[in-house]
């Protein structure tokens, strides 16, 4: 067994505490469950706690937000044949399409739409997709949460962005038509 640092618990208090409000909002921004952003936090704060030995000192929230996208992406490997299913069992991918409706039926099938649009994306496209046009990261903030090159976010944006418009004119469904 490993000895913990007898001063661990004072650096979790002083690098992992003052940040719990900022992770919070994070993982409910990319879980969007209350529960399921106390879980992800929580673990974060469980791996945080085990890794503070190791821990440098430096940009102690990217290292957070570092260790809490780790944790909600296996978390979501772990669960994602339920998230193809709506809360009555039936699968996501058998809703019927909708080619001339009503304007709050439109909405809704467009929202549907882009949900099932977002969850068929893979990880890293998902992950960009929450960061910036979800949470409002800038491109530079979302680089440095995700470890990658300002670029690589950039094409993984439009990437990801291209598969959901795809997806939305596959279901003839798109914002740019006027509400009747």
């Amino acid at each position: 067994m490993t000895r913990r640092n007898p001063n661990a618990e004072e650096r979790f208090a002083e690098v992992v505490l003052p940040e719990i409000e900022v992770m919070m909002r994070v993982a409910l921004s990319i879980t969007g469950s209350t529960n399921d952003a106390e879980d992800v936090v929580q673990e974060t704060m469980l791996r945080a706690f085990r890794a503070i030995d190791r821990f440098d000192g430096r940009h102690p929230r990217a290292w957070l937000l570092t260790i809490l996208r780790n944790v909600h992406v296996n978390s979501v490997r772990r669960r994602r044949p339920d998230l193809l299913r709506h809360a009555d069992g039936n699968e996501l991918s058998t809703m019927p399409s909708v080619s001339s409706a009503e304007s709050v039926v439109m909405d809704r099938t467009f929202d549907a739409v882009v949900e099932i649009a977002y969850n068929s994306l893979p990880d890293d496209l998902r992950e960009v997709v929450s960061l910036v046009d979800v949470q409002g990261m800038t491109y530079a903030q979302a680089a440095a949460i995700m470890e990658t090159p300002v670029g690589t976010v950039m094409s993984r944006l439009h990437r990801a962005r291209a598969r959901i418009r795809a997806k939305l004119s596959e279901a003839g469904v798109s914002r740019s038509r006027e509400k009747r």
